[in-house]
């Protein structure tokens, strides 16, 4: 994490505009479960869309709104998946 911008360099860098969708977790989920866990930490938070697309997905949502939209939905949904669902893998190994 880069502490003068709060923003996560490393993930932000490996970050795909669309979650590659599956029904067990990926190597994708598994390298972006933090990314997942401060969506939903921002959701709960009522954060807004823009702040999370800027400060979670280093996405500035003035120069790409819809790009921002689009990755923030993407993994959002991702997000509510693992939760709901994809948990029972991770603790079953």
């Amino acid at each position: 994490m880069n502490r003068s911008t709060g923003k996560d360099e490393t993930a932000s860098s490996t970050l795909s505009d669309e979650v590659p969708w599956s029904d067990t977790v990926t190597a994708y989920d598994r390298q972006h479960f933090t990314i997942y866990l401060r969506i939903l930490d921002a959701c709960a938070d009522n954060a807004s869309e823009e702040e999370m697309a800027e400060l979670i997905l280093g996405i500035d949502p003035v120069l790409e709104p819809v790009r921002a939209r689009k990755v923030l939905r993407s993994h959002l949904d991702r997000a509510n998946w693992m939760v709901t669902s994809g948990y029972k893998e991770l603790f079953a190994s």
